[in-house]
This record gives structure tokens, C-alpha cells and sequence, in this order.
């Protein structure tokens, strides 16, 4: 969608479905058993409110540039607290997956599985959102640093995409379910030497998700 059909001005993107993505992000956390959970539940809920909190005020104030700049701070932290906590459930899962553990079934494992995917995907397309051309009100005002990535609009006939096309949250939410689907890039190409180790790392954390914990646990339901 592009930023000039923002009903709120014509140089701020709409905040909802990030917003959408945090809540989603926060409710996988806390639906983790307990044994899995790296933390206690009350961590995600805290987590949630305090990266919900400076977007709020973002949308509130029209993208106010400081708060812009509180929110990018705020973004990065939660990503990385969440990759924290989904790399540490994804450990857990695995040694209760070895140990045979009773309090983890074959559908218990596979339901944390794939909120864990879910999470991962959801907490890399904010990065990707926040961190290419110097985030969202950078790409809208084409006043951004160097791109971490090409998209396809950018190189197509000017009367095959929208005018004014930039990239919003959706499309960093399909790079990123791409990459933790494909394990490679899809028609988004990345540029920089972060983006590809980004990448790298979110596929990774996919790969081991799908193959040993959710192919563990389908061959446990079909014992």
C-alpha cells in the first residue's frame, strides 16, 4: 500500500499493523508452557506495553521526530530481548525433546513450535521494518541512508507499481516470512552485509524450529 493513501497524513505510515505484529508476537510468548518459557509470563505482557507505548505516542503526535527516535530505540531493544527469549524457549524445547521429558507431548511440542516460527517471523520484519533506509519516515521523506534492500517495485516500469511506492510493514513481514520459509531470498534482494547476516540468523533459527522440533514432534504423534 502506498504511504500517500495514509488517511492520517502523507508523509507518516500507519503504525496498526505493526502494532498488530507486537500484540501477536506477545501473545505466542506467554502461550508457551511454562516448563518451555525462558522467563515468566508477566515478562512478555511488560515487554508489550513498553514497545506499544512509544508507537502509540508516534501516531498520536504525527510522527513527532523525537518520539520517532524513541520508538527506533524501542523497536531494536524489543527485538532483540524477543530473539533472546525465542532462541532460549527454542533450547528448552530441544532438551525436553532429548530428555523425553512427560510434560511435553508430541502436540505440545509442535504447538510451541509453531508459535516459536510465528515469533520469528513476526520480531525479524519489525527489524527489517525499523532498520532499511533509516525506517519508515526516512523511506517516505527518501531522505534514508543506503538500502539494505532492493525491492522489485523499485526496478519496475513506473507504470507497473504505484507512484510514490515505498516499502511498508507488509512487505518487510513477506521478506521475512520468505526467508524463514525459502531459507533464501525470494524477489526482495538484500544489499548490504547486515541484511545478509540478519537473514542468515533468522533462517537459521527457522530451520532448526522446523526440522528437529517440529519433525520431532509429528513423528511422535504418528507413534
Amino acid at each position: 500500500m502506498p504511504f500517500s493513501e495514509s488517511p492520517q497524513a502523507p508523509d507518516f505510515e500507519p503504525r496498526w499493523p505493526v502494532a498488530l505484529a507486537i500484540v501477536a508476537a506477545m501473545l505466542l510468548l506467554a502461550v508457551q508452557p511454562k516448563h518451555i518459557r525462558l522467563l515468566p509470563i508477566w515478562i512478555a505482557y511488560v515487554i508489550g506495553v513498553a514497545v506499544l507505548s512509544p508507537i502509540g505516542v508516534v501516531w498520536l503526535t504525527s510522527a513527532n521526530a523525537r518520539w520517532l527516535r524513541v520508538e527506533r530505540m524501542v523497536t531494536l531493544i524489543f527485538f532483540a530481548v524477543v530473539t533472546f527469549l525465542n532462541i532460549g524457549n527454542l533450547g528448552n524445547m530441544i532438551q525436553a525433546m532429548v530428555n523425553r521429558s512427560r510434560e511435553t507431548s508430541g502436540l505440545l511440542l509442535l504447538e510451541s513450535s509453531v508459535a516459536l516460527w510465528v515469533t520469528n517471523i513476526l520480531t525479524f520484519s519489525l527489524l527489517y521494518w525499523q532498520m532499511d533506509r533509516g525506517g519508515p519516515e526516512a523511506r517516505v521523506k527518501a531522505a534514508g541512508t543506503r538500502p539494505d534492500w532492493l525491492f522489485p517495485q523499485e526496478g519496475a516500469p513506473a507504470g507497473d507499481v504505484p507512484q510514490g511506492w515505498k516499502a511498508s510493514f507488509v512487505d518487510y513481514l513477506f521478506l521475512s516470512y520468505s526467508t524463514a520459509t525459502a531459507f533464501s531470498t525470494t524477489d526482495v534482494m538484500p544489499l548490504t552485509s547486515r541484511a545478509k547476516m540478519l537473514m542468515m540468523l533468522e533462517s537459521a533459527i527457522s530451520l532448526v524450529t522446523i526440522l528437529i522440533v517440529a519433525a520431532r514432534a509429528i513423528n511422535v504423534l504418528g507413534n
